[in-house]
């Protein structure tokens, strides 16, 4: 928990800047904040190939600093540093690219006119958010996540400051909307990432695990070490993640009051799966910890541990929003017809909220040894091979809406939640003999 609350406070304040930009937006009216959630669609699909790609770092430096490897760590670091700008690089030419066909996703013609410009402002802050990913996965391995936490805190606080200033026109400034929210997500993650790496050159603790000469060249087998981790973790949580964006798409093919409903209540419900990603992050961090220093008889406790955690925070928030969805809903938005279809919306959340708690921890737990082949191939049959489809026939052609898609995706995570859980205690069960 010393390592779990830090982790888990800053994955919330993360997705704090999402929510606050869904409150603040969403009070601009209902067609600005779909146009927000499908340009939000459109750029979650690399971002997560991103998240599973850095999640590398975590995994290589927690394992070199149970060995005691320095220079393993800071390797890990300047590479993961390179991965995260090659990657920004490629995610632009893609965003780029997808501006002239936007009409083309099915969406509400007005929708896609307002995202165009949103959209591409987003793609830049990108870079930032990138790099912070890579030097706070560095940071988090080495049992130092507080300030990394603070700092983000702090760019979150920037966040509300510009979006009140440029969504609404403030302090002299034009009210520009919608846009005004994409320039102070740049402004605030550039901000942070600033600051983040001044403190990791600063500090004492970090010193010696840093690179020795960032612009070192790279070399090829550092690269490799990161994706045969990095890839296969993409992978499990893009079948994930782009089974949600597909359901989005699928839920703006009914129209903006279905689509915005879908996203208060997904803000909702990432912002909750915060916790157990943070568990998640620290399990990964203490099992590739664990490891490197070959104490293979104490996986299994923190996998238990990690379990018990994971089930007290998600309880918490299946509670919320059983019984306080509704007035969940209305702090996103005042249209009352949104309300009510994203306070249905929750109630489906809600009880998925226990499976999707300890599929994220037992996957995490395999990272940390190096187990991520299978658990990709796991995810992707239980997202893409049973959610999606069953989504579609139910939500679209049995005419359930919104809230057949949602409970479809429920079914989902459950199965994922049972595969992953078994593996995960197979296999730390067959390391520690």
């Amino acid at each position: 928990m010393r390592l779990a609350l830090p982790l888990i406070s800053g994955q919330v304040s993360q997705m704090l800047m999402g929510v606050v930009d869904t409150v603040m937006i969403g009070k601009v009216g209902v067609v600005p904040l779909a146009a927000a959630t499908f340009a939000n669609n459109l750029q979650a699909v690399p971002f997560v190939v991103a998240m599973g790609l850095l999640s590398s770092v975590s995994v290589r430096v927690s394992q070199a600093k149970g060995a005691g490897e320095a220079r393993g760590a800071g390797a890990a670091l300047r590479h993961g540093t390179w991965l995260a700008l090659f990657w920004w690089v490629a995610m632009i030419l893609a965003l780029v690219s997808a501006v002239p066909i936007l009409d083309r996703f099915g969406q509400p013609p007005e929708v896609a006119a307002n995202a165009a410009t949103y959209l591409m402002i987003c793609s830049g802050s990108l870079l930032p958010a990138l790099l912070t990913m890579a030097w706070k996965s560095h940071a988090d391995a080495m049992n130092h996540p507080w300030v990394p936490f603070w700092i983000g805190l702090g760019a979150i606080g920037l966040n509300v400051v510009f979006n009140w200033m440029w969504i609404y026109g403030r302090m002299g400034f034009p009210a520009m909307g919608l846009e005004g929210a994409g320039w102070a997500t740049l402004v605030a993650r550039s901000i942070g990432a600033v600051v983040l790496l001044g403190w990791m050159k600063r500090t004492r603790h970090l010193r010696g695990w840093l690179p020795v000469r960032w612009l070192e060249r790279c070399t090829v087998a550092g690269f490799v070490n990161l994706l045969r981790v990095g890839v296969p973790a993409s992978v499990q949580l893009l079948a994930e993640v782009t089974a949600f964006v597909a359901a989005s798409l699928m839920i703006g093919t009914l129209g903006v009051i279905p689509l915005a409903a879908h996203q208060v209540a997904l803000t909702c419900s990432a912002t909750s799966f915060m916790l157990p990603l943070g568990v998640a992050m620290a399990t990964t961090v203490r099992v590739g910890e664990l490891a490197g220093a070959g104490k293979w008889e104490r996986l299994r406790r923190v996998l238990l541990g990690s379990w018990l955690f994971a089930l007290c925070f998600m309880s918490i928030s299946m509670g919320v929003f059983l019984w306080f969805g509704q007035g969940l809903a209305a702090q996103f938005v005042d249209d009352e017809v949104v309300v009510r279809l994203a306070a249905t919306l929750l109630v489906v959340a809600g009880f998925f909220q226990l499976v999707d708690g300890i599929q994220v921890v037992s996957v995490a737990a395999l990272r940390g040894v190096d187990d991520v082949n299978v658990p990709a191939g796991l995810a992707a049959f239980s997202y893409w091979g049973l959610a999606l489809p069953l989504g579609w026939y139910v939500g679209l052609q049995l005419g359930y809406g919104a809230v057949g898609i949602w409970a479809a995706m429920a079914v989902g995570l459950a199965v994922a939640a049972v595969l992953l859980g078994g593996r995960a205690w197979r296999m730390l069960l067959r390391r520690e003999g």
